[in-house]
């Protein structure tokens, strides 16, 4: 086995724990919404995308609306625009079907822990697919268990269940710090997403605070060069 890889997936274990958790609950919901466990099962195959899968679950109802869903779905998921172009580093010399191998299986955790490992080491491709497959993995099982295990669990905030997601974004957000050259860009987004959240209908608010941090990130850097 590749030492990336295996670096990768043993790297992502300690958050893998959140992941299961909040995996766990995915899977209660979907006992609750009479979703089969197969439907269940591919969306985690061909979706695997936490906050969509969610978005996907609290839309499902008999009248399913397919297109709703599914634009509510690919909204969430245009930070992953952001997140694959900032991967430019690690893919030097790679081709586009190289690419293409690995993206279906970064995830917010594996991307984080990807790019604070390639800080501080070389790092291969393998690194990010190891951890992607890690974060799988754990995500499979956790939403498997919720599901089969879910009429034990009909209360997931009695256990802290539903506090794995923040959890688990706070200790991403944590390690990502890199001191006061974040603060303003931070703050920039959290005031945007909370803004447009309340002017805009959908998650489209997600993006574009996004967007707003990311570009006062890139002008207070460009800033700080000429000081």
């Amino acid at each position: 086995m590749d030492n990336n890889f295996r670096n990768g997936f043993l790297a992502n274990l300690p958050i893998g724990v959140s992941v299961f958790a909040y995996g766990a609950v995915l899977g209660v919901l979907c006992i609750q919404k009479d979703i089969e466990f197969y439907q269940l099962a591919l969306m985690n195959i061909f979706i695997f995308a936490g906050s969509s899968q969610f978005v996907i679950v609290d839309m499902w109802s008999t009248s399913l609306d397919i297109i709703g869903v599914t634009v509510a779905a690919l909204l969430v998921n245009l930070r992953y625009f952001l997140v694959t172009a900032s991967l430019n580093t690690l893919f030097l010399g790679t081709t586009k079907t190289q690419k293409f191998k690995f993206m279906h299986f970064v995830t917010d955790e594996s991307w984080a822990i990807t790019m604070q490992r390639l800080k501080q080491e070389e790092i291969t491709p393998m690194f990010l697919l190891g951890g992607g497959v890690c974060i799988f993995s754990v995500w499979f099982l956790g939403t498997s268990m919720g599901y089969f295990l879910g009429d034990f669990i009909q209360s997931p905030e009695k256990y802290g269940l539903d506090f794995a997601f923040i959890a688990i974004f706070l200790a991403l957000v944590i390690s990502m710090y890199k001191g006061k050259e974040n603060i303003i860009p931070w703050l920039i987004t959290i005031v945007s997403a909370i803004a447009f959240e309340q002017l805009i209908d959908g998650k489209i608010y997600i993006v574009l605070a996004a967007i707003l941090g990311a570009l006062s990130a890139v002008i207070f850097s460009k800033d700080k060069r000429y000081e």
